[in-house]
């Protein structure tokens, strides 16, 4: 069913989405006031755009119909898997018969050439741009895997920093290989599980043993 609906009438809803809480939304948000999208119709999600199981996003869903157009700044902060985001696309238009306008794509305007070349021509610019998105993310957690590989190489030690062996912990590991104490009062002493007291005595006595 075509949407009739003129452009001054619908009702602008924006979404704007960053991977984490360190990074900005500023950008997306400013584009979209631009866009004249007030700023109680933007919803923002600070979260990876791996699927769409974010609140916002949804919350932004129940509000669609056939008399709103939802804008984004670019196609891959709606997300970026190819099959997901080509999903909720056709959701978007076909379901809740809502318009959609990409600012830095203005080929992908739902509300123009509503026609079957015009809908052939967005399907086949979103096909482009999703399966681009998907690639560059798959590209970057490729490359994230290399330098963690060519990291552990070289040596380097990844992830946080073993907490240091408390003050009293070689008078406690001696009494325990001794057989003075059990492991579970030696745990206590060093104020640590059992099995976490086992696994260190394991690599203090290793460590003992190279350095003579």
């Amino acid at each position: 069913m075509e949407n009739n609906i003129s452009k001054d009438k619908q009702k602008l809803y924006g979404y704007a989405r960053v991977s984490s809480s360190s990074q900005k939304e500023d950008r997306q948000i400013i584009a979209l006031k631009e866009m004249g999208v007030s700023e109680d119709a933007i919803f923002v999600d600070r979260m990876s755009g791996k699927n769409f199981d974010r609140p916002e996003y949804k919350k932004l869903l129940r509000k669609l119909n056939n008399n709103t157009c939802l804008y984004i700044k670019s196609i891959d902060r709606l997300g970026r898997s190819y099959s997901d985001l080509s999903e909720q696309w056709r959701i978007i238009t076909k379901e809740k018969q809502s318009d959609v306008y990409v600012i830095d794509m203005p080929i992908l305007d739902t509300r123009r050439d509503k026609n079957l070349l015009g809908t052939f021509i967005s399907d086949l610019v979103l096909s482009l741009l999703s399966y681009c998105s998907a690639s560059e993310l798959a590209l970057i957690h490729s490359r994230q895997r290399e330098g963690i590989e060519a990291a552990k190489a070289r040596g380097v030690r990844l992830g946080r920093p073993p907490k240091p062996l408390p003050e009293n912990f070689d008078e406690v590991f001696q009494e325990w290989s001794l057989g003075k104490i059990s492991a579970v009062e030696a745990s206590k002493k060093c104020n640590m599980p059992e099995s976490t007291f086992r696994y260190k005595a394991l690599a203090y006595r290793k460590n003992l043993k190279n350095k003579t």
